[in-house]
């Protein structure tokens, strides 16, 4: 299952502003899990609330997909 993130855009593991990605929402319980560092293509991260884990891709227009594992 694949989940797309249309909060953080921008340049690739970037936001719109230019700044790092530093938090995410879940695409399961659409809680907002912030992260100590920046989100990386390829990283495996959890949602603190649910615990469900996922696969972060980022493409080129630094949207962030998410595939749960």
């Amino acid at each position: 299952m694949d989940f797309e993130d249309d909060d953080n855009k921008g340049s690739k593991g970037k936001g719109r502003s230019g700044k790092p990605i530093k938090e995410f929402d879940c695409p399961t319980c659409n809680a907002n899990n912030p992260t100590d560092e920046p989100i990386t293509d390829g990283v495996e991260l959890r949602c603190n609330y649910c615990g469900n884990d996922f696969l972060v891709t980022i493409n080129d227009s630094g949207r962030l997909k998410f595939k749960e594992l």
